[in-house]
């Protein structure tokens, strides 16, 4: 082997060796990224379920306090990670708050609005995310309990 041969081979053994080390310390900092990305999502969804709750709570109070026949349609924008609304109560009977599931990496967060008056619906059918229009409307009986008033909350179909 010539003395050309063994430079040339010195060289890219160097540059091989070069190489992983970059990788080696570049290959962390990806994957620390990637979890930072996925972190922020989950916040994100949660923060706007947290404004979307809000808006049905004061659509609800603002019904609520006119009685019935009062109603309004309201478009609501769902996050990613949803995966259940409840009216009302966790069993969508009448209740005081309205409640949204929110999936995240690692556990489930349940974003929470409280209604001063009674609440019921059914919200189940809006758990992918996109726009949706929700009727909000008083009732003089709450179809969950007739011996209650309500402000209920169907999407439109």
């Amino acid at each position: 082997m010539g003395l050309g041969n063994k430079a040339k081979l010195q060289s890219s053994f160097e540059l091989l060796i070069t190489l992983s080390f970059g990788l080696a310390v570049l290959i962390p900092v990806i994957i620390i990224a990637f979890i930072q990305i996925a972190n922020a999502n989950t916040s994100l969804s949660a923060i706007e379920a947290q404004q979307a709750a809000s808006k049905l709570s004061s659509v609800a109070s603002l019904v609520g306090s006119e009685g019935f026949p009062a109603r309004q349609l309201v478009a609501v924008n769902i996050p990613t990670g949803v995966i259940n609304i409840f009216v009302g109560n966790t069993i969508n009977g009448v209740g005081h708050q309205i409640i949204f599931e929110v999936v995240a990496p690692a556990n489930i967060s349940y974003i929470t609005t409280y209604t001063p008056v009674n609440v019921s619906g059914d919200l189940s059918g809006v758990t992918s995310s996109g726009t949706y229009l929700i009727n909000v409307s008083a009732q003089p009986q709450c179809p969950s309990n007739a011996a209650l008033p309500c402000v209920y909350m169907k999407p439109v179909v």
